[in-house]
């Protein structure tokens, strides 16, 4: 008999079970567990959720314990908190002694305009919902999430500038979205990619349910066939499979909805593409939000094999957020692992619960969290890492069958990199800059046009917190431009702008641009009236802020004043000025000879000024000059749109208009526009801003290293700082003190087009090589003393070897017509064209740049001529030298060369620093004396002034002032200063 019940009747009766359990599974869609869900009331709806209030007490007021909100992802049913009785997240908080709250945001393809969801939706829903659970409680809220519903988490936090909220709780929620990739693919590939999904396909489709359960097998085909199998298997043993039904149910079908397009699209752009939880700068309801906003602990809970959510991309919180405290809590689980299982109820949700009660009621911190040290090294991610999160929620479906020829690609790739990031978006700039003839039509208003057609919903620049796309650029520079041509604007005519940096500023000269007319930049800082008479201004458009400075000048125009900005409400702004923001843009009619962006190459743009007072210059640009810098500043920087570029210098200033303003353009990155520079409020706004490359002036850069090192300067999210003038001692104080960002020092001269750039970046104070697309350089010899350049005896002039100082000639342009005083022709041959930069350089052997000084600054001695810049630059690299300075004193027939230098504090100069700092220069080209003063001028942007210094003479003896004897310096005395004026008399 027993023979017959072990050959027979069992096999019979587990097939018989096993079919009666498979009739179950295909009727119902599983077996019946008669498992009840936890209870749970519906406390408050929004526009796209309802929230739930799990074991609701019986009158509705405070709650017994602290609230805990819980947000799932998008593309999971709200149930994943309470899947089953033996795996619910809200019974074990309720146990616990807290308070469960759930958003759920249904299935959108089952809710009205659910499938029509944006980023923006779901984070504005988690914060009303904070408010709603607030409201009821009275209590500040817990807020919880789990993958996606974690990065909503952090969104809102920020978002809300951690108002009314106790603590952040997360669960396998990556920050950096990039920190893995599969199979080595590199980074602009797998970016390009996502970013080629979210624009042509997610942008019109919603990704449905059915795709995100199989891309979500799919990521691990082998695991998720043998469950199947497994489950088949024991479809006999009814009892051994109920405990893990409705887990098995919740990930086979029911806990699956779709992913709304609009949403997704967003979310890779922002967070895959552009990688914006790390960086900062990204825009929920049209405001800017950064993780660096957020103070609140952080509690991360890690998947030490989570394949989704790797624990480094999870762990970059402490990058993102360096304000707030981040605590972590390591399991030995995948992502699925961390919110429903067994682990799960044994440990993530008792540990939660006991954070919680650590926050609110003063209890002991879990044994199992442990608080992160930011200088702690991130763990190796594990071996089974795959792919960096959001890619492989949209590409997951094909990942499996693809990974053969992704590994075989790969190897290709990794080959070429290099050469394909950068050639692949430069070539176009390049190109575009050689093609660029006299004739050709080139623009900024062009340029915006373009941008505006091409990407509509992009952000275009960022001020104030806010962000301004370019479809809604466009529309305000189009409305402005029916105001100027109402007014009776021209093409060709010089109309000033006095502003102050701000959107209205851009949308001006953008406006008349786009009209051809000439934008004269004044400066509210400068020399106005002069600054007018110069730029032959017809009228001025101003602000409500200086409207009244510029009442005051004396306009051929009736129409002399225009006032942009600040409009909206009624105004009354007095006599002689004409409110722009009243003119009715629709009933403008358009005059025929008004085409939009008429401008060439060749023809004016702009009027910048130089110089203080009665040295005030203008430097008239040109649409080509402009777009040779715009399109230069964009190739050597690599920016793309993945950048934003701090503008910290305003519109009026070349460095602003030339350099920051027209590189984001030209290379299609978001600006981001400040008043100001302010030390203080630098940090914060680039994270705000989320900056990735930094502009700069001169010495700007210096109050920023030598101040105390401010919290949200840690695992900053700048690349880059581009600029021009920054001393060389300085470049590399920089360069350490907020590697990894490096230095783009430009050189730009005032007369041509001659521009040079140190991409490399491998020689401190270099000025680099001459960009492709810009004028052709040569350096000619030049004797300093009688300002002319030396010729050889046929009268051509000599060109420098290297090593050889002289002057630097930029090759002037056939078919450019230049007003510049400074054009010579027939210099190295017959017919030739060469505009004099005005500046000395050297050339050295490897093919570098080096400027040696202003030709003007060049001090005349006895021992002949001395340029300032070598010694400055030799000074500046002193660690105890700040700033330093060099500059001839009148000394009878000659000039004697003065060297002053500021010192950083808790620092020391002596003699022997000064010898030893300064024993690369020959003799004759140090200075005669050298002294500490407290302080030297700088321009308003920055670079230093000698006037007042050169004025005071020979400084007066001390302990801080040493003079040249022989090869060696000492201190300056009272008898030695006598002698050295009296040698001069």
């Amino acid at each position: 008999m027993s023979l017959l019940s072990d050959l027979v009747i069992r096999p019979a009766a587990r097939v018989g079970a096993a079919a009666q359990n498979a009739l179950e599974v295909a009727r119902f869609g599983g077996l019946q567990t008669d498992e009840e869900a936890s209870p749970y009331v519906v406390a408050a709806q929004g526009p796209i959720y309802r929230l739930r209030r799990y074991f609701p007490p019986e009158a509705n007021g405070a709650s017994a314990g602290p609230p805990v909100l819980l947000i799932p992802p998008m593309m999971l049913a709200a149930d994943v908190y309470d899947v089953s009785a033996s795996s619910s997240g809200v019974a074990t908080l309720r146990e616990h002694g807290a308070d469960p709250w759930v958003v759920d945001f249904g299935a959108p393809e089952h809710e009205q305009g659910g499938l029509e969801r944006t980023l923006t939706d779901h984070v504005v829903a988690v914060s009303d919902a904070v408010d709603q659970v607030r409201e009821i409680t009275g209590r500040d809220v817990h807020l919880g999430g789990y993958s996606q519903g974690g990065m909503f988490c952090y969104q809102t936090a920020a978002y809300r500038r951690n108002e009314g909220l106790a603590s952040l709780i997360t669960f396998g929620a990556p920050v950096d979205t990039l920190g893995a990739l599969p199979f080595g693919i590199p980074e602009e590939i797998a970016v390009r990619g996502a970013g080629f999904l979210a624009e042509h396909v997610l942008s019109r489709y919603a990704l449905p349910a059915w795709a995100s359960r199989l891309g979500f097998r799919l990521l691990d085909p082998v695991k998720s066939l043998r469950q199947q199998i497994d489950f088949v298997m024991a479809l006999h043993d009814r009892e051994s499979l109920l405990p893990r039904e409705r887990q098995r149910q919740f990930l086979e079908a029911r806990g699956w909805v779709a992913w709304p397009g609009p949403a997704l699209a967003d979310f890779i752009h922002q967070f895959v593409t552009h990688n914006r939880m790390l960086s900062g700068g990204f825009v929920i309801d049209g405001r800017l939000v950064t993780l660096a906003d957020v103070t609140l602990p952080v509690l991360t809970v890690v998947g030490e094999v989570d394949e989704i959510a790797p624990p480094r991309a999870v762990r970059a919180v402490r990058r993102a957020a360096p304000r707030a405290d981040v605590y972590e809590l390591a399991l030995r689980a995948g992502h699925f692992g961390l919110v429903v299982g067994s682990t799960a109820s044994q440990t993530t949700w008792p540990v939660v619960a006991d954070w919680v009660q650590w926050r609110d009621e003063g209890a002991d911190l879990p044994d199992q969290v442990r608080l992160i040290d930011d200088d702690e090294p991130d763990p190796a991610a594990p071996v089974g890492t795959r792919v960096g999160f959001g890619i492989e929620l949209v590409a997951g479906v094909g990942m499996g069958v693809a990974r053969s020829a992704l590994q075989t690609a790969s190897r290709a790739a990794d080959m070429t990199r290099l050469v394909t990031q950068h050639a692949t978006r430069q070539l176009p700039r390049l190109t575009r800059l050689e093609r660029l003839e006299p004739s050709t039509r080139i623009s900024v208003g062009l340029l915006l046009d373009e941008q505006a057609q091409d990407s509509p919903e992009a952000v275009a620049f960022l001020f104030g917190d806010r962000a301004y796309t370019h479809g809604a650029v466009k529309e305000r520079i189009d409305n402005v431009v029916r105001g100027l041509l109402s007014l009776g604007v021209r093409h060709g005519e010089h109309v000033g702008v006095l502003m102050h940096t701000r959107p209205s500023a851009l949308v001006i000269v953008a406006a008349l641009n786009r009209v051809g007319a000439v934008g004269v930049l004044l400066r509210p800082d400068g020399a106005v009236d002069r600054e007018l008479e110069l730029g032959q201004c017809t009228r001025v458009i101003t602000d409500p802020q200086l409207a009244d400075r510029a009442r005051e000048f004396a306009l051929p125009s009736p129409q002399g004043v225009l006032v942009l900005g600040g409009g909206g409400a009624p105004r009354d702004l007095g006599d002689g000025l004409v409110d722009m923001e009243r003119i009715d843009p629709g009933a403008v009619r358009i005059p025929a000879w008004y085409r939009p962006n008429p401008g060439r190459a060749s023809e004016p743009a702009f009027v910048l000024f130089t110089g203080e007072g009665e040295r005030t210059r203008c430097n008239r640009v040109t649409n080509g000059r402009w777009a040779l810098s715009a399109f230069g500043t964009a190739s050597s920087a690599a920016l793309s749109d993945a950048d934003t570029v701090y503008a910290v210098t305003p519109i009026y200033h070349p460095s602003g208009l030339l350099m920051s303003i027209g590189g984001a353009l030209a290379g299609g990155a978001r600006l981001a526009l400040a008043e100001r520079f302010d030390p203080e409020r630098y940090w914060e706004e680039v994270r705000r801003y989320g900056v990735t490359v930094g502009s700069y002036t001169w010495t700007m850069l210096r109050e920023l290293v030598e101040r105390a090192p401010d919290p949200s300067e840690r695992h900053h999210p700048l690349r880059l700082f581009i600029g021009a003038g920054m001393p060389r001692g300085l470049w590399r104080r920089v360069e350490q003190r907020f590697a990894p960002a490096r230095v783009l020092e430009f050189y730009v001269s005032a007369e041509g087009e001659a521009v040079l750039v140190n991409v490399a970046d491998t020689k401190p104070g270099a000025k680099g090589r001459p960009l492709p697309g810009s004028a052709e350089v040569r350096i000619a010899a030049f004797d300093v003393d009688q300002g002319r350049l030396l010729d050889g005896g046929d009268g051509f002039a000599i060109e420098c070897l290297r090593g050889e100082e002289g002057m630097l000639l930029a090759r002037q342009r056939r078919g450019v017509v230049s007003s510049a005083g400074s054009l010579l022709r027939g210099v190295f041959e017959r017919d030739d064209a060469w505009l004099s930069t005005g500046d000395l350089f050297c050339q050295d052997l490897d093919g570098d740049f080096w400027l040696v000084d202003d030709a003007r600054s060049v001090a005349r001695t006895a021992d002949g001529p001395v340029p300032s810049l070598p010694i400055a630059e030799a000074l500046g690299d002193l660690d105890g030298v700040d700033l330093a300075v060099a500059y001839g004193v009148c000394a009878g027939a000659s000039e004697l060369v003065v060297a002053a230098v500021t010192q950083r504090p808790r620092t020391k100069l002596t003699a022997a620093d000064i010898s030893r700092a300064l024993a690369g220069l020959p003799p004759s080209r140090r200075p005669h004396v050298v002294y500490v003063v407290r302080e030297i001028p700088l321009t308003t942007w920055y670079r230093p002034l000698t006037g007042r210094l050169r004025r005071a003479g020979l400084p007066r003896a001390g302990r801080r002032a040493w003079y040249r004897d022989d090869d060696e310096y000492k201190q300056l005395t009272s008898e030695v200063r006598t002698r050295i004026l009296g040698r001069t008399r």
